[in-house]
């Protein structure tokens, strides 16, 4: 293989797994049979690179879908990079690399379009999970109050005070609270908001993916405190094999996605 059909092979990796949600790998796993491509390098490392440290394979920098440099700014980033594309065996899967899916995404989509993506994770806000309560049984009230309130109580000390209501009417959140929301996100780098994103998708919750993005809730804690209402469904109706997948998927996801945000220091 040549040397730019390798950089074309590398940029074009990911667009693998563009177009197809995560519930639906999880929810049809035999559905669709991708032909990916084989492992053409022998050795993938970290490097430094003049936008901070670069993912090499066989010496030579692995590119974005876009055709940027996979270059991201501190060197254990780059390390865990490098070992998700060490650890591919005779085919590259994609679904397998999601820090590198991370990284793709902080450089070909949010730096280029930042306030954009601040926008749409703040409009997210708007509609927060954590907002909506469950108007019965008293049991399931007394739990969403005991785990989210806490958040709610840390995000008003951010000035992010958002108004709660029972049901799934919607109510408007004061414009002030989400103001100060976008702020906040403003203030972090493409790839902390690339975690962010998918973690405020993950959970449902800008609150739940902003504590993650924070340090102020693990992943896992906050995996558990966005899924009460489902985890509360399956204790009253039993086990859902198809939904535990579909959690379990999604908790992986958030796990590394939470792990992509730590080895950003």
């Amino acid at each position: 293989m040549t040397d730019d059909n390798n950089d074309e092979t590398t940029a074009a990796i990911f667009d693998l797994a563009r177009n197809r949600a995560l519930d639906e790998q999880v929810a049809h796993p035999g559905r669709e049979k991708r032909k990916l491509p084989k492992r053409f390098y022998r050795k993938a490392e970290a490097g430094p690179h003049e936008e901070g440290y670069a993912i090499l394979l066989d010496g030579r920098i692995v590119r974005t879908p876009s055709k940027q440099p996979l270059a991201v700014p501190v060197p254990a980033l780059a390390e865990a990079l490098a070992a998700e594309w060490d650890a591919q065996q005779d085919e590259i899967d994609p679904r397998s690399m999601r820090l590198t899916k991370l990284a793709n995404t902080a450089i070909d989509l949010v730096a280029p379009r930042r306030d954009q993506v601040i926008a749409e994770i703040v409009n997210f806000a708007g509609t927060d999970l954590l907002c909506y309560r469950a108007e019965a049984p008293d049991a399931l009230v007394e739990r969403q109050a005991a785990l989210w309130d806490p958040l709610l109580g840390w995000a008003a000390e951010q000035g992010v005070s958002f108004t709660v209501t029972s049901g799934l009417m919607h109510v408007p959140q004061p414009q002030g609270s989400l103001d100060a929301y976008g702020r906040t996100v403003a203030a972090l780098d493409p790839f902390r908001i690339a975690g962010l994103h998918n973690a405020v998708t993950l959970t449902g919750s800008a609150i739940l993916g902003l504590a993650v993005a924070l340090g102020r809730l693990t992943p896992e804690e906050a995996f558990d405190i966005a899924h009460l209402d489902e985890h509360w469904q399956m204790e009253i109706s039993g086990r859902d094999e198809e939904e535990e997948a579909r959690l379990a998927a999604r908790r992986a996801e958030l796990l590394e996605t939470g792990r992509f945000i730590a080895l950003l220091g």
